[in-house]
Protein backbone atom coordinates (compact mmCIF):
# COMPACT_ATOMS: atom_id res chain seq x y z
CA UNK A 1 0.00 0.00 0.00
CA UNK A 2 0.89 3.87 -0.65
CA UNK A 3 1.81 5.91 2.21
CA UNK A 4 1.07 9.24 1.05
CA UNK A 5 0.12 12.82 2.76
CA UNK A 6 -0.62 16.34 1.66
CA UNK A 7 1.70 19.10 2.55
CA UNK A 8 0.89 22.95 1.79
CA UNK A 9 3.52 25.73 1.69
CA UNK A 10 4.41 29.03 -0.16
CA UNK A 11 6.25 27.05 -2.57
CA UNK A 12 6.15 23.73 -4.25
CA UNK A 13 9.41 22.98 -2.01
CA UNK A 14 8.05 24.03 1.16
CA UNK A 15 5.14 21.80 0.70
CA UNK A 16 7.38 18.80 -0.25
CA UNK A 17 8.79 19.09 2.94
CA UNK A 18 5.97 19.98 4.82
CA UNK A 19 4.26 16.72 3.23
CA UNK A 20 7.82 14.29 3.90
CA UNK A 21 7.61 15.64 7.47
CA UNK A 22 3.92 14.00 8.06
CA UNK A 23 5.54 10.68 6.15
CA UNK A 24 8.48 10.67 8.52
CA UNK A 25 10.38 9.86 5.54
CA UNK A 26 13.50 12.10 4.12
CA UNK A 27 12.39 14.38 0.81
CA UNK A 28 14.85 11.61 -1.20
CA UNK A 29 12.97 8.74 -0.93
CA UNK A 30 9.72 10.34 -1.53
CA UNK A 31 7.36 11.16 -4.87
CA UNK A 32 5.30 14.16 -5.07
CA UNK A 33 2.59 15.13 -7.26
CA UNK A 34 1.85 18.68 -7.56
CA UNK A 35 -1.56 19.30 -6.85
CA UNK A 36 -2.01 23.22 -7.12
CA UNK A 37 0.50 25.58 -7.84
CA UNK A 38 1.17 28.64 -5.75
CA UNK A 39 -0.49 31.78 -6.85
CA UNK A 40 1.09 35.08 -5.99
CA UNK A 41 -1.20 38.16 -4.85
CA UNK A 42 -2.12 40.59 -6.89
CA UNK A 43 -0.82 43.98 -5.71
CA UNK A 44 0.71 41.92 -2.65
CA UNK A 45 -2.85 42.22 -1.14
CA UNK A 46 -5.61 40.39 -3.26
CA UNK A 47 -5.98 36.82 -4.24
CA UNK A 48 -3.48 34.41 -3.86
CA UNK A 49 -2.92 30.76 -3.09
CA UNK A 50 -0.28 28.46 -1.42
CA UNK A 51 0.75 25.14 -3.42
CA UNK A 52 -0.52 22.47 -2.41
CA UNK A 53 1.25 18.71 -2.86
CA UNK A 54 0.85 15.17 -2.49
CA UNK A 55 3.69 13.36 -1.40
CA UNK A 56 3.76 9.02 -1.41
CA UNK A 57 6.17 6.16 -0.78
CA UNK A 58 5.86 3.26 -2.75
CA UNK A 59 6.11 0.10 -0.78
CA UNK A 60 9.75 -1.61 -0.85
CA UNK A 61 10.29 -4.71 -2.50
CA UNK A 62 10.46 -6.57 0.82
CA UNK A 63 7.28 -4.83 1.86
CA UNK A 64 5.38 -6.12 -0.97
CA UNK A 65 6.84 -9.69 -0.20
CA UNK A 66 5.75 -9.18 3.43
CA UNK A 67 2.07 -8.34 3.02
CA UNK A 68 1.70 -11.10 0.38
CA UNK A 69 3.52 -13.77 2.75
CA UNK A 70 0.93 -12.30 5.22
CA UNK A 71 -2.20 -13.78 2.86
CA UNK A 72 -0.37 -16.96 2.44
CA UNK A 73 0.13 -16.98 6.19
CA UNK A 74 -3.70 -16.61 6.57
CA UNK A 75 -4.86 -19.30 4.63
CA UNK A 76 -2.61 -21.78 6.32
CA UNK A 77 -4.38 -21.02 9.22
CA UNK A 78 -1.95 -18.70 10.44
CA UNK A 79 -3.38 -15.53 10.63
CA UNK A 80 -1.75 -14.32 13.97
CA UNK A 81 1.55 -14.38 12.37
CA UNK A 82 3.94 -11.67 12.20
CA UNK A 83 6.32 -11.38 9.76
CA UNK A 84 9.50 -8.75 10.35
CA UNK A 85 11.59 -7.31 7.46
CA UNK A 86 15.24 -7.37 8.24
CA UNK A 87 17.56 -5.21 5.66
CA UNK A 88 20.81 -7.77 5.28
CA UNK A 89 24.64 -6.08 4.30
CA UNK A 90 26.03 -6.87 1.33
CA UNK A 91 28.47 -9.66 3.30
CA UNK A 92 25.22 -11.79 4.10
CA UNK A 93 24.04 -11.43 0.43
CA UNK A 94 22.19 -8.35 0.62
CA UNK A 95 18.24 -7.98 0.21
CA UNK A 96 16.07 -8.72 3.03
CA UNK A 97 15.20 -11.57 5.14
CA UNK A 98 11.68 -11.74 6.17
CA UNK A 99 11.83 -13.40 9.81
CA UNK A 100 8.27 -14.92 10.92
CA UNK A 101 7.28 -15.24 14.22
CA UNK A 102 4.17 -16.81 15.79
CA UNK A 103 2.87 -20.21 17.42
CA UNK A 104 2.37 -23.22 15.57
CA UNK A 105 3.96 -21.99 12.29
CA UNK A 106 5.74 -25.60 12.10
CA UNK A 107 3.61 -26.55 9.44
CA UNK A 108 5.07 -23.23 7.32
CA UNK A 109 8.21 -25.28 7.28
CA UNK A 110 7.71 -28.64 6.09
CA UNK A 111 9.73 -31.78 5.58
CA UNK A 112 13.68 -30.67 5.71
CA UNK A 113 12.20 -27.09 4.69
CA UNK A 114 10.50 -27.70 1.64
CA UNK A 115 7.41 -25.56 2.65
CA UNK A 116 9.89 -23.32 3.89
CA UNK A 117 11.79 -23.04 0.32
CA UNK A 118 8.97 -22.62 -1.71
CA UNK A 119 7.63 -19.42 0.27
CA UNK A 120 10.71 -17.92 -0.21
CA UNK A 121 10.33 -18.93 -4.40
CA UNK A 122 7.06 -17.04 -4.43
CA UNK A 123 7.70 -14.16 -1.80
CA UNK A 124 10.89 -13.42 -4.30
CA UNK A 125 8.90 -13.12 -7.32
CA UNK A 126 6.55 -11.05 -5.70
CA UNK A 127 9.31 -8.74 -4.50
CA UNK A 128 11.35 -8.39 -8.32
CA UNK A 129 7.53 -7.65 -10.21
CA UNK A 130 8.14 -4.28 -9.92
CA UNK A 131 11.17 -4.89 -12.16
CA UNK A 132 14.63 -3.14 -11.73
CA UNK A 133 17.51 -4.91 -10.54
CA UNK A 134 17.20 -8.56 -8.80
CA UNK A 135 15.95 -8.15 -4.71
CA UNK A 136 17.00 -11.29 -2.89
CA UNK A 137 14.77 -12.20 -0.51
CA UNK A 138 15.62 -14.66 1.85
CA UNK A 139 12.55 -16.86 4.38
CA UNK A 140 13.10 -17.68 7.84
CA UNK A 141 10.24 -19.26 9.93
CA UNK A 142 11.28 -20.18 13.75
CA UNK A 143 14.51 -19.76 13.49
CA UNK A 144 14.99 -22.64 11.17
CA UNK A 145 17.48 -21.29 8.84
CA UNK A 146 20.14 -20.58 11.95
CA UNK A 147 19.71 -23.67 12.84
CA UNK A 148 19.97 -25.45 9.64
CA UNK A 149 23.05 -23.30 9.25
CA UNK A 150 24.57 -24.85 12.33
CA UNK A 151 24.16 -27.89 11.43
CA UNK A 152 25.53 -27.50 7.37
CA UNK A 153 28.69 -25.59 8.18
CA UNK A 154 29.32 -28.56 11.09
CA UNK A 155 28.63 -30.76 8.31
CA UNK A 156 30.91 -29.77 5.47
CA UNK A 157 34.45 -29.11 7.96
CA UNK A 158 33.34 -32.54 9.18
CA UNK A 159 32.93 -33.79 5.62
CA UNK A 160 36.27 -31.43 4.30
CA UNK A 161 38.70 -32.88 6.71
CA UNK A 162 37.88 -36.71 6.22
CA UNK A 163 37.98 -36.07 1.95
CA UNK A 164 41.59 -34.63 3.20
CA UNK A 165 42.18 -37.82 5.43
CA UNK A 166 41.13 -40.19 2.56
CA UNK A 167 42.01 -38.92 -0.38
CA UNK A 168 38.62 -39.78 -2.01
CA UNK A 169 35.71 -37.48 -2.78
CA UNK A 170 32.47 -37.37 -1.05
CA UNK A 171 29.16 -36.42 -2.46
CA UNK A 172 26.47 -34.58 -0.43
CA UNK A 173 22.27 -35.12 -0.72
CA UNK A 174 21.02 -32.44 -3.32
CA UNK A 175 20.93 -29.07 -1.88
CA UNK A 176 19.16 -25.50 -2.80
CA UNK A 177 21.63 -22.67 -3.70
CA UNK A 178 21.44 -21.14 -0.15
CA UNK A 179 22.34 -24.65 1.44
CA UNK A 180 25.12 -24.94 -1.21
CA UNK A 181 26.80 -21.70 -0.75
CA UNK A 182 27.03 -22.53 3.20
CA UNK A 183 28.62 -26.02 2.49
CA UNK A 184 30.88 -24.22 0.16
CA UNK A 185 31.73 -21.43 2.49
CA UNK A 186 32.70 -24.32 5.48
CA UNK A 187 34.77 -26.17 3.17
CA UNK A 188 37.18 -22.84 2.40
CA UNK A 189 38.21 -23.09 6.00
CA UNK A 190 39.45 -26.38 5.67
CA UNK A 191 43.24 -26.52 4.03
CA UNK A 192 43.65 -28.52 1.48
CA UNK A 193 40.32 -29.35 0.99
CA UNK A 194 37.94 -28.03 -2.14
CA UNK A 195 34.01 -28.10 -3.26
CA UNK A 196 31.83 -27.97 -6.22
CA UNK A 197 28.36 -28.69 -7.75
CA UNK A 198 27.32 -30.91 -9.35
CA UNK A 199 24.14 -32.25 -11.27
CA UNK A 200 20.73 -29.95 -12.66
CA UNK A 201 17.73 -28.92 -11.80
CA UNK A 202 16.37 -30.50 -8.22
CA UNK A 203 19.52 -32.91 -8.22
CA UNK A 204 22.12 -30.65 -8.13
CA UNK A 205 24.82 -31.06 -5.38
CA UNK A 206 27.77 -30.57 -4.12
CA UNK A 207 30.57 -32.48 -3.67
CA UNK A 208 33.67 -32.25 -1.45
CA UNK A 209 37.25 -33.48 -2.18
CA UNK A 210 40.84 -32.98 -1.54
CA UNK A 211 42.60 -30.08 -3.31
CA UNK A 212 45.11 -31.98 -5.23
CA UNK A 213 42.30 -34.47 -6.49
CA UNK A 214 41.99 -38.27 -5.76
CA UNK A 215 44.62 -40.53 -4.44
CA UNK A 216 45.23 -44.01 -5.75
CA UNK A 217 43.46 -46.53 -3.47
CA UNK A 218 45.43 -49.43 -3.18
CA UNK A 219 44.58 -52.86 -4.63
CA UNK A 220 43.28 -56.22 -3.16
CA UNK A 221 45.74 -59.06 -3.84
CA UNK A 222 44.91 -61.52 -5.98
CA UNK A 223 43.12 -64.95 -4.45
CA UNK A 224 42.72 -62.38 -1.60
CA UNK A 225 39.73 -63.23 0.04
CA UNK A 226 37.30 -60.18 1.01
CA UNK A 227 36.77 -60.26 4.91
CA UNK A 228 33.48 -61.40 6.31
CA UNK A 229 30.83 -59.13 7.71
CA UNK A 230 29.86 -59.52 10.68
CA UNK A 231 30.91 -60.68 14.31
CA UNK A 232 34.47 -61.07 14.26
CA UNK A 233 35.21 -64.33 16.47
CA UNK A 234 36.93 -64.51 19.50
CA UNK A 235 40.41 -65.85 20.58
CA UNK A 236 40.48 -69.53 21.68
CA UNK A 237 36.74 -69.96 20.06
CA UNK A 238 36.09 -71.41 16.89
CA UNK A 239 33.32 -69.11 15.14
CA UNK A 240 29.75 -71.12 15.37
CA UNK A 241 28.59 -72.05 11.89
CA UNK A 242 25.40 -70.40 10.31
CA UNK A 243 22.37 -72.54 10.34
CA UNK A 244 21.90 -73.13 6.39
CA UNK A 245 26.40 -74.32 6.87
CA UNK A 246 27.12 -78.61 6.39
CA UNK A 247 30.00 -80.06 7.60
CA UNK A 248 32.53 -79.78 4.35
CA UNK A 249 32.57 -83.44 3.03
CA UNK A 250 35.93 -85.35 1.20
CA UNK A 251 38.25 -88.27 2.05
CA UNK A 252 40.66 -86.57 3.91
CA UNK A 253 41.16 -89.03 7.30
CA UNK A 254 39.69 -86.28 10.02
CA UNK A 255 36.62 -86.21 7.58
CA UNK A 256 36.71 -90.18 7.52
CA UNK A 257 34.51 -92.52 10.38
CA UNK A 258 36.38 -94.22 12.77
CA UNK A 259 35.85 -97.65 13.13
CA UNK A 260 34.53 -99.10 16.41
CA UNK A 261 37.13 -100.60 18.36
CA UNK A 262 37.35 -104.51 18.41
CA UNK A 263 35.36 -106.21 21.84
CA UNK A 264 37.69 -107.39 24.36
CA UNK A 265 38.11 -111.73 24.17
CA UNK A 266 36.77 -112.96 27.44
CA UNK A 267 39.49 -114.97 29.98
CA UNK A 268 39.57 -119.27 29.73
CA UNK A 269 38.61 -120.97 32.93
CA UNK A 270 41.67 -122.53 32.60
CA UNK A 271 44.62 -120.22 32.63
CA UNK A 272 47.00 -122.99 31.14
CA UNK A 273 47.32 -122.72 27.41
CA UNK A 274 45.68 -124.83 24.82
CA UNK A 275 48.18 -126.82 23.55
CA UNK A 276 49.32 -128.08 26.90
CA UNK A 277 46.15 -129.30 27.56
CA UNK A 278 45.37 -131.39 24.19
CA UNK A 279 49.09 -132.78 24.63
CA UNK A 280 48.41 -134.04 28.24
CA UNK A 281 45.65 -136.30 26.82
CA UNK A 282 46.04 -139.97 25.68
CA UNK A 283 46.62 -140.31 21.71
CA UNK A 284 43.44 -142.57 21.27
CA UNK A 285 41.39 -141.84 24.47
CA UNK A 286 41.61 -143.19 28.12
CA UNK A 287 43.07 -146.44 28.74
CA UNK A 288 41.37 -149.06 30.60
CA UNK A 289 43.22 -151.83 32.51
CA UNK A 290 42.12 -155.61 31.95
CA UNK A 291 41.24 -157.64 34.39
Amino acid sequence: MKKEAIGIGETVEKAQQVACEELGVPVEEAQFEVLELPVKKTLGIFGGSPAKVRAFVLPSPAENAAEYLKKVLSAFGLPDAEVTVREQTEEEGGGAMLVVSGENIGIAIGHRGETLDALQYLAGLVANHQGGSYYRITLDIGSYREKRRETLEALGKKLAEKAVKSGRNCSLEPMNPYERRIIHTAVQEVEGAKSWSEGKDRGRHVVIGPIDGERPQPRPRRGAKPAAKGRRPQKGRKPRPSGNSRPPRGKSPQNRPRRPAPAPVPETYDSQPRRSRVTDLPLYGKAEPKE
